[in-house]
């Protein structure tokens, strides 16, 4: 299940202290695949975590999965990266059975697997620039990879850096320490890092769950024009209902390791709420959430 080349979209960036770097407009057709969970199950001792979750993911879907605390959602996640295998079941990423996946071929598909945690995962005293292109690691291999161990990379690898910077809007702050930058923009430097990985499929464990509302409103903003543009499936637990509502095109309830609701956001009343989470969630305050819609 090899990656395609880049699809990083933007046209010309420059490298702030350094001199101007012209970096060329690349763009490839959708590459994600149709994501087939087939009664995926995950036991861990007494307790199924997942509890044979079935569902068809079409590609370049936004699916925001929600739930109690314990529901099955960061497992369901982590089944899909393989970070974690199948009791029972079997998820298909196109004709790929995941459950039948080693060595090589393993290492590929985590690779093509984009992951977003919600305490960002960068190496915070390093340079935005050098935090992006770890992200190219799983692409490399041989010298290079050794060459990248030392922080140095090829100028195609920096290049497509640069571009992943430009569209979270980061570009500007190229060389600058990440530990000096905002919770936000700390978020949007790790998902420029997942662009330059050039993943199949994103996926997002609360990313925007330690943030404010404002910033997290923009990461999510970022998150989905990015997706969008290059036709990638995201799929992301998502703390606040609201954020579900303005930006998934499709939600996931999961209560006790199944999906008990499987729908539209517009489907998403108080009745399935309280189906979900057994009681309705407190929403966003009345003001942010006329924000978020109005600029979702």
């Amino acid at each position: 299940m090899a990656c395609r080349a880049s699809r990083n979209i933007h046209g010309a960036v420059t490298g702030g202290q350094h001199a101007p770097i012209t970096v060329t407009s690349v763009m490839t057709t959708p590459v994600s695949p149709v994501i087939t969970l087939d009664r995926a199950t995950r036991i861990f001792g007494a307790t199924r975590a997942l509890d044979a979750v079935s569902a068809t993911i079409h590609p370049g879907q936004f699916v925001a999965i929600i739930g109690r605390s314990g529901a099955g959602k960061t497992t369901l996640l982590r089944c899909l990266s393989r970070a974690t295998s199948l009791s029972a079941g079997a998820i298909r990423f196109g004709d790929t059975d995941l459950a039948g996946l080693g060595g090589r071929a393993l290492r590929e598909h985590r690779a093509c697997v984009g992951m977003i945690y919600q305490q960002f995962n960068l190496v915070r005293r390093l340079r935005v620039i050098d935090n992006v292109l770890i992200g190219r690691l799983a692409r490399l291999s041989g010298w290079a990879r050794w060459a990248a161990l030392a922080r140095r990379f090829d100028a195609i690898d920096v290049e497509a850096a640069l571009r992943c910077l430009d569209h979270v809007g980061l570009v500007e702050r190229v060389w600058q320490r990440t530990d000096t930058l905002s919770g936000g923009e700390q978020q949007r430097v790790a998902m420029a890092k997942i662009l330059a990985q050039d993943p199949r499929v994103i996926l997002g464990d609360e990313p925007v769950a330690s943030l404010d509302v404002l910033n997290g409103r923009l990461v999510m903003d970022t998150l989905c024009r990015i997706a969008r543009a290059a036709g990638l499936t995201v799929l992301a637990t998502l703390h606040h209902v609201d954020y579900a509502r303005a930006y998934a095109d499709r939600i996931f309830g999961l209560r006790e390791g199944r999906i008990v609701f499987n729908g539209a956001p517009s489907e998403l009343d108080d009745a399935r709420l309280f189906e979900i989470f057994g009681e309705v969630p407190k929403s966003l305050p009345v003001a942010e959430v006329d924000e978020l819609a109005r600029t979702a």
